[in-house]
């Protein structure tokens, strides 16, 4: 049978996954790896997307709004009488070459970049660096070269981001193979109980066919970007009930 025509059927007919359960193991891995390239679909277009905003963003920001600086022996050199702060969306751009600015004070802050008197202090999504302009070496960046540096990463986006979407569908498609293992290992313990004759071998095939629904169903509320409320508990328990109806579906096994 067509993949293409077993995605169908795997959608609606838990008789059809059971009798997938025959199949090659290769045909089987196929399977899983598109499923999860279909799934990854909405992440990674959104993350791209959110890529290149955040880049659009930034350096607008800097030509716009920045003022000129220079960072020079590892000091940073302004004409502001006073520290220049910027916000963009949940985003924090602070100047300050006066030393007004306490970074002990930031630690309570959203995402920010802070270049300060000595040092830049970075904190993001919790995290915080901070890196002293001593480590340039003696090297000067001013407003200009910094722009000269985002349009030089912007222009590698085309290539950084087609990297980015591969990194996610390789984790995405380990996840994916657990969860189907984790699975078929249920399946034992409900094959058993329905007295089915069953290997784990096609537990694991009919498992990966069971979460074809579930996972379209998030893909589609990832791609518009909806939040499902207890979702893991959700593609879990849709994932057994298939598996289950599937299970059902195989001719009972009644020893002599």
């Amino acid at each position: 049978m067509n993949i293409f025509v077993q995605f169908y059927k795997s959608l609606f007919s838990p008789k059809d996954i059971a009798l997938f359960r025959h199949q090659g193991i290769g045909k089987t891995i196929l399977y899983v790896f598109l499923l999860t390239l279909l799934s990854v679909l909405p992440t990674v277009f959104y993350s791209g997307a959110g890529i290149m905003n955040g880049f659009n963003a930034i350096d607008e920001t800097i030509d716009n709004q920045l003022p000129n600086f220079e960072i020079k022996n590892g000091q940073l050199y302004t004409d502001e009488k006073a520290p220049v702060t910027i916000s963009k969306d949940d985003f924090t751009i602070i100047v300050d070459s006066t030393g007004a600015v306490d970074p002990s004070v930031l630690t309570e802050s959203g995402n920010t970049i802070a270049l300060l008197t000595n040092e830049v202090y970075i904190r993001a999504e919790g995290q915080e660096q901070t890196y002293p302009y001593s480590m340039l070496s003696g090297g000067t960046i001013s407003k200009s070269d910094l722009s000269e540096f985002l349009a030089s990463a912007e222009s590698l986006m085309p290539i950084i981001i087609p990297l980015i979407g591969i990194v996610i569908y390789i984790f995405a498609a380990a996840i994916r193979f657990i969860e189907i293992s984790i699975l078929a290992l249920a399946g034992l313990l409900i094959k058993k109980a329905l007295a089915k004759k069953l290997e784990y071998r096609q537990l694991w095939r009919m498992s990966a066919y069971s979460i074809t629904l579930p996972t379209i169903f998030f893909a589609i509320m990832s791609a518009l970007q909806t939040t499902v409320q207890n979702g893991a508990i959700i593609n879990w328990l849709v994932s057994l009930i298939i598996l289950l109806l599937a299970i059902r579906e195989v001719p009972a096994h009644n020893p002599k």
